[in-house]
Formats: structure tokens, C-alpha cells, sequence
């Protein structure tokens, strides 16, 4: 039994069950059951005992954003007058609903942000309308994505 810290210990079926359903989060329990030789209600009890542990933290349908017409993706350096920006600058970047990631990191910027956008124009508007009009961000710096090449969860 692998332990992950003291609240979370995995056996090879946790793992197995949790590999089933990161790769598909809608696949049936009985299926997972099955396909490990154990009943369904073994499975839920595992799923739950995880649960409270709070190693997995729900489960979410993830759509395409191209389709609905995000087409670019970019990330975002901010750089804030001071540390103590941080919080207000959180808030109000929270409520736009184009950023999608936003990170406390160390390095040249302050926040790190992953922006979605229908396109470049889309984009402009995000950064000189909202993201550079919040008090304390003295400039940003930005990168478009040409292409993600690899999305994964960490293996386990």
C-alpha cells in the first residue's frame, strides 16, 4: 500500500479504479467493478473513502472551447506594483469570466493567469479593458498558445 500522506493511502485498486475514471469520469461503476473483479458497492465504498479524504475533489464535464468559439488561448504575466495588491487584483480578476486559471508564483510576475478568448481582438479588449485596468497591475506580459500538445492529469 502506497501511502500519499497520512490522510491517503492507495492500494492498486484505488489506483485502478482512479485511472478508469480520469480517463473517463462517466464510466459506469459496475463496469469498473467488473473489469477489477470486485462488486460495485466495493467500488462506491473506495469512491467515498477517497472522497472524504479529499484527494479527489468532485468530478466536472469538460468542454470543448474551440467549439463554442474560443479559438485562442493565451497565458498572461502580471506584474502587480506590490505584494500587497495581490488579494484586491485576485478579486477582481475572478470576475472575469475569460480567466480561467490564475496562479500566485514566483519569478518576474506576480500572477499567472490562463486566459481563454474567442480571438486575438477578444483577447486586446481582455487584457486593455479589464486585466490592465485593475488598480496595482503596472503591466502584463502575454503569450498566445499555438497548439496544447499535451493535457493530462498526474499519473497516480
Amino acid at each position: 500500500m502506497k501511502i500519499v500522506n497520512e490522510n491517503v493511502k492507495l492500494d492498486g485498486i484505488d489506483k485502478t479504479i482512479l485511472n478508469f475514471l480520469m480517463e473517463d469520469a462517466k464510466k459506469p461503476i459496475l463496469e469498473i467493478a467488473k473489469n477489477i473483479g470486485i462488486t460495485g458497492a466495493a467500488v462506491h465504498q473506495r469512491l467515498r473513502k477517497l472522497e472524504k479524504s479529499g484527494l479527489i475533489e468532485g468530478s466536472r464535464m469538460m468542454l470543448d472551447a474551440r467549439l463554442l468559439g474560443y479559438k485562442t488561448m493565451a497565458f498572461v504575466g502580471v506584474y502587480l506594483d506590490k505584494a500587497v495588491s495581490n488579494p484586491q487584483a485576485v478579486k477582481q480578476l475572478s470576475e472575469i469570466p475569460e480567466v480561467i486559471e490564475c496562479h500566485y508564483t514566483t519569478g518576474n510576475w506576480s500572477i499567472f493567469l490562463k486566459i481563454l478568448c474567442r480571438d486575438n481582438e477578444h483577447l486586446m479588449n481582455v487584457l486593455n479593458k479589464n486585466i490592465q485596468a485593475i488598480d496595482g497591475v503596472s503591466r502584463t506580459e502575454t503569450f498566445i498558445s499555438l497548439n496544447q500538445q499535451i493535457n493530462r492529469q498526474i499519473k497516480i
